[in-house]
């Protein structure tokens, strides 16, 4: 048998072409292979992004509920301090206003009776006052008690006491 150059050309056609539908083949299988393995690895860097993220939401709620906490805190101690010192300075300031108020009318009490008892004695001594000036004493009389005093006191008549 002896092949003619068309036979040859005819054999190496249909040899390249199965070559390359088998060359086509394989790689549209290794075309599907590789988009199924870039599928599966999307899928499971997707998978890992959202359990990341998941992560980061859950600490970040949880530093958010400690965020807010932390200045409430202080917030309410300072309230607190503020409110607790208030109270505190405003009753010790009632008792302090209410000591002076008592004592007050305490001392109103003691002049009134000094007033009196200093009005007594002026009735009793008939206004006669003793005053002592440079080691000399004086009785100093009321206005009008003595037509001409030899002395006068604080522009009031007086009677000298002898030294002896």
């Amino acid at each position: 048998m002896t092949s003619s150059g068309n036979d040859l050309t005819d054999r190496l056609r249909k040899r390249l072409e199965t070559e390359r539908r088998e060359i086509e083949e394989l790689t549209a299988s290794e075309l599907r292979r590789l988009g199924e393995n870039s599928r599966r690895v999307a899928r499971n860097a997707l998978s890992i992004i959202e359990r990341d993220t998941e992560e980061a939401t859950g600490r970040m709620r949880e530093l958010l509920a400690k965020a807010w906490q932390r200045p409430l805190i202080v917030g309410l101690s300072l309230w607190i301090g503020f409110f607790g010192g208030s109270w505190a300075t405003m009753h010790w300031l009632a008792g302090s206003i209410q000591a002076r108020i008592q004592t007050r009318a305490e001392l109103g009490r003691d002049i009134e009776d000094a007033r009196r008892t200093l009005a007594q004695l002026e009735v009793d001594t008939w206004g006669l006052v003793f005053h002592e000036i440079q080691g000399e004493r004086f009785v100093v009389v009321p206005d009008g008690a003595l037509d001409d005093p030899p002395w006068k006191v604080d522009d009031r008549p007086a009677l000298k006491l002898s030294n002896e």
